[in-house]
């Protein structure tokens, strides 16, 4: 353990070694975990709520100043700030985690950083280094997905947790979220149209250069049409409609020819260097028991139609990812084969354990967005009636990035807990 303090607070970093698979935990296979835990110097023993990030595939936060929701957090807890297996300073998958290895292998070792392999853990975490403290999360996004598996199987670790914008379906189906999705992609495409209507002749200009010539992006991608509606998955934060608009305001630097600012910024926004397994686990946090999730991003877009790039207005797609994406795309090109047999594998660890939820006594608060692009507010719903002691709080005042926007949430989050009696103990 290294320790520090940065300004008023305390932090400390951890590194603990596990197993690669918690299944096979005697076949000598190890990566590493790392942890950060952040303190008021002030309230070092405070209760320890643990954050379990989105994604897939994100590192913890890094902790800096400024009047967010860790400040609002460290008024009342210690933090334990995570690197998932994968990423951050954790042992991480990148294209030389997966040299010389087939698709089929390659993909079985992607596999290892799914959501049980997480919550394993952390349960180690807790016992080795916290002593088997019961302590709280809060779970943001996929960490929402996590805080459902941590109830699964291993509830009695939990003292109370809490969720933003990540309550999904306890029996999930890949196909069944984007059929949900998908649509509201579309709506969300239609408003940012309605507040920069002249956006839209701006991205069909955009669409017509690089359906019409070979417009090569910095790293030497082709930037094509298809690679450029993604930039909709912006469309389900707060600022991600300005972040688009500014981006077009940009994008010729005389008539017909692009920036090179523009295809700087969309190669970034497109790029995947430092998080694989944002795209890799995508529909894979969705995998639970028996059935492919067969690009189910890809079929449902089919199936439903009015995403084709020749349509006008040009329209966007969201936080989805398509076979053609690994040949298109430098930084997943590594892992095409890898993508593919994740796909087509059949069988899947469990993700829940309904008999589990259904029994919960772990108090959850929950804040749900009512518009949210990227989970669906119906399942969140279904879910929250399933799983006894959830606390739903329904709100249309925020997007998906909420818990960044405005730290009050999570306080609300903590203060209904206690209105119900408090964390377990």
């Amino acid at each position: 353990m290294t320790s520090y303090r940065m300004r008023d607070r305390l932090i400390r970093d951890h590194t603990v070694t596990v197993p690669l698979d918690w299944s096979a935990a005697g076949d000598g296979r190890t990566i590493e975990v790392f942890a950060r835990e952040v303190a008021h110097v002030d309230r070092v023993d405070a209760p320890l709520l643990v954050f379990l990030q989105g994604g897939p595939g994100g590192k913890g936060p890094r902790p800096l100043p400024g009047g967010d929701w860790i400040d609002e957090v460290l008024k009342t807890h210690r933090l334990l700030l995570p690197d998932q297996r994968g990423t951050g300073r954790s042992t991480r998958v990148e294209r030389a985690s997966i040299a010389g290895m087939d698709g089929a292998r390659a993909a079985a070792f992607i596999r290892l950083f799914r959501a049980e392999q997480i919550v394993a853990d952390l349960e180690h975490i807790r016992r080795e280094v916290f002593g088997g403290v019961r302590w709280q999360t809060l779970g943001q996004s996929y960490g929402g997905f996590l805080t459902l598996t941590y109830l699964s199987f291993h509830p009695e670790a939990l003292a109370a947790s809490y969720v933003t914008g990540g309550l999904t379906s306890t029996q999930p189906d890949a196909a069944e979220v984007y059929r949900r999705t998908l649509p509201r992609v579309a709506a969300k495409t239609a408003e940012f149209y309605r507040r920069h209507p002249h956006d839209a002749d701006v991205v069909a200009r955009v669409v017509d250069v690089v359906e019409g010539s070979d417009v090569r992006l910095p790293g030497g991608d082709r930037l094509t049409a298809r690679r450029l509606q993604t930039l909709g998955h912006e469309f389900g934060m707060k600022p991600g409609f300005d972040r688009v608009h500014w981006l077009l305001d940009e994008a010729f630097s005389r008539p017909g020819v692009l920036s090179d600012h523009f295809l700087a910024a969309v190669d970034d926004a497109t790029q995947y260097w430092g998080n694989p397994l944002y795209a890799l686990l995508q529909e894979e946090i969705y995998a639970h028991g028996r059935g492919a999730t067969a690009w189910a991003a890809d079929r449902m877009r089919a199936e439903l139609g009015g995403f084709e790039p020749d349509l006008r207005p040009v329209p966007f797609t969201g936080e989805m990812f398509f076979p053609w994406t690994y040949d298109e795309v430098a930084s997943l090109r590594p892992f095409r084969d890898a993508a593919h047999a994740l796909a087509e594998d059949e069988d899947h660890p469990r993700l829940y354990d309904r008999e589990r939820l259904a029994a919960n006594e772990v108090p959850v608060a929950a804040a749900m967005y009512y518009d949210d692009m990227y989970v669906d507010f119906g399942q969140a719903e279904e879910t929250a009636r399933f799983v006894p002691n959830t606390h739903l709080w329904v709100t249309n005042e925020y997007e998906h990035d909420g818990l960044r926007q405005d730290p009050r949430i999570v306080r609300e989050l903590i203060d209904r807990v206690v209105a119900e009696g408090g964390p377990l103990s």
